[in-house]
């Protein structure tokens, strides 16, 4: 790989397991069934993959886990770059990701998760705009996490020193950040899937958005929401509002 074929490339990493019934999305089980959670996260996977796609001048990759599950990988999103993840906790893998990409010549590597499958594409085309001023871009989560991390020069304490999975994540990150000097440009809060009531939202958000938003999960959750129970009696389908139209 030459300079001039790094001199301004971007990677956009999805970060993703495999899915697994029992292992994968086990606060949604029950109301889902084990089957029905990572069928769903794998819905979540297809639309996070179109949503990458879509994202200009970016390097698409999957750093994914188990180390066994590159064919699945390669099978479900052909074209993209392939990493296994490496590391004993997750801010171990989230730094080597990363850090492989900005050693391997990328000008800005960015982390996002696999769980929001409604997320504006528009936010990922402002985590690479922010890196051209800022040392780092997060992107909060409403649960104190964050669904997106940007570098454009390797920082492990930002992942490694931080308490993944806590609802100080995203406090915890910033104020690495600070002791280290680095500029910190925030995005617009999102939100991951993670709980029932956020099964529930996103439910109720796909009533309000085009049909070509989060197509797979919109098509899963048809599939398998015919049981009002399933969702808390919500409709299957809830009607569009008026301005659905303007929120592409």
């Amino acid at each position: 790989m030459t300079a001039a074929d790094t001199a301004d490339r971007k990677a956009l990493l999805i970060v993703a397991k495999r899915p697994a019934p029992g292992r994968t999305k086990t606060r949604l089980t029950p109301p889902l069934k084990p089957e029905q959670a990572a069928q769903l996260y794998e819905a979540f996977l297809r639309d996070t993959i179109d949503l990458v796609r879509g994202v200009p001048g970016a390097r698409p990759f999957i750093a994914y886990a188990p180390e066994d599950a590159e064919g699945y990988f390669r099978r479900l999103a052909p074209g993209f770059e392939l990493l296994p993840q490496v590391g004993d906790d997750l801010g171990e893998r989230l730094d080597h990701a990363l850090a492989h990409c900005l050693r391997d010549g990328f000008r800005q590597a960015v982390n996002m998760d696999s769980d929001s499958p409604t997320l504006p594409a528009d936010h990922l085309r402002l985590a690479f705009g922010a890196l051209e001023n800022a040392d780092a871009v997060l992107g909060p989560c409403e649960d104190g996490g964050y669904y997106l991390l940007g570098l454009k020069r390797p920082a492990p304490r930002l992942l490694r020193n931080v308490r993944m999975s806590t609802p100080t994540v995203m406090r915890d990150t910033l104020a690495l950040a600070a002791e280290a000097q680095l500029t910190v440009a925030q995005l617009p809060a999102w939100y991951d899937v993670d709980t029932v009531a956020e099964l529930e939202r996103l439910h109720a958000e796909l009533g309000r958005l085009p049909p070509n938003r989060a197509a797979h999960t919109r098509a899963l959750i048809a599939r398998i929401g015919q049981a009002a129970d399933m969702l808390g009696g919500l409709p299957n389908r809830p009607e569009r509002s008026p301005s659905a139209a303007q929120n592409p």
